[in-house]
């Protein structure tokens, strides 16, 4: 059995070389955060890999929004699958809207009569919903009607990021490079009611099975597929599920604070993914990494340590 490495630190040493450090540790929630900056570094740098990267959580507004934007702009990432909330966020934010720095200290009665809501600590006005019908609406209104009716989630996604303006926004990104946005979930979202109503007034009918002829595709095609994913839920199980049609994903890393005492897949670590098919088997030790934390806290320097390892090699 190989020592535990004891962690150096010295004034002046970057990010990659922190992260290298606690990968040679071996162990802990270090040593594996260590090991997904590697892993993530061989996924971005290795023109094989089919790289998708999932988005649970309000990580728009929580301040991931241009690290996503970088990575999708910068070519790191082939295919997102997200919440439909990420994207409403995107949104809002291209709109003029914003997000605002709160506290978990406060009276949410007296918060929701002041025209506030709240995601932990982060704090939006809520006329901005009402704001995002309208906006929404207009950019629907510019797609022709005959792309209407029965349009993929991941196609309407692109419709309303190529009229998006704003260059910080994940969707204009992803349009401006034909990365597609998966949503399984996204009427499940503050946008899911207004489509509804547009619906009921103007030609507006979705077809997501035509999600699965994309993303089929994108799983079968890949040579070597690669996940980076960021908190549980639907996009964690709808990127692993397809991969049941190859024999499971080649490389992941996955960072989430849901607990794996209930048996919900949000907490469930990538080794129990193998008995599913969703993870190729052999791939576990160094191929993985499952880290328990919260992704803010967490992605943003895995991130960067994998860009420094790419630009040093």
């Amino acid at each position: 059995m190989k020592k535990v490495h004891q962690i150096r630190l010295r004034p002046g040493m970057t990010v990659g070389e922190l992260a290298e450090e606690m990968r040679l540790t071996g162990v802990m929630q270090g040593g594996r955060v260590g090991r997904a900056a590697e892993i993530v570094a061989e996924m971005f740098s290795d023109p094989s890999y089919t790289v998708f990267i999932t988005l649970s959580g309000p990580l728009v507004p929580g301040g991931m929004r241009v690290i996503l934007r970088d990575l999708i702009r910068d070519g790191y990432v082939d295919a997102v699958m997200t919440n439909g909330a990420n994207m409403v966020h995107d949104i809002v934010e291209s709109m003029g809207r914003t997000h605002y720095i709160g506290t978990t200290n406060v009276d949410d009665e007296k918060l929701y009569e002041e025209g506030y809501n709240r995601a932990y600590d982060i704090f939006i006005e809520n006329d901005t919903f009402v704001d995002i019908e309208s906006y929404v609406g207009k950019l629907i209104d510019d797609i022709p009607e005959e792309k209407r009716d029965g349009i993929a989630i991941h196609e309407f996604l692109h419709e309303i990021g190529a009229r998006i303006t704003d260059e910080e926004s994940v969707l204009k990104a992803a349009a401006d490079k034909n990365i597609p946005i998966f949503s399984p979930g996204f009427l499940d979202c503050m946008l899911g009611i207004p489509l509804w109503l547009y619906s009921k007034q103007k030609k507006l009918v979705f077809d997501p099975l035509k999600d699965f002829d994309l993303l089929g595709d994108m799983v079968f095609d890949a040579e070597k597929s690669g996940a980076i994913i960021l908190g549980g839920g639907t996009p964690k199980h709808h990127t692993q599920y397809m991969h049941t049609l190859r024999d499971g994903l080649d490389a992941a890393i996955q960072l989430s604070s849901a607990r794996v005492e209930d048996g919900s897949l949000s907490g469930a670590p990538l080794r129990e993914s193998i008995t599913w098919g969703k993870l190729r088997k052999g791939q576990l030790e160094e191929k993985t990494a499952t880290i328990f934390g919260e992704v803010t806290s967490l992605f943003p320097f895995i991130i960067a340590a994998a860009l420094e390892k790419i630009e040093k090699s």
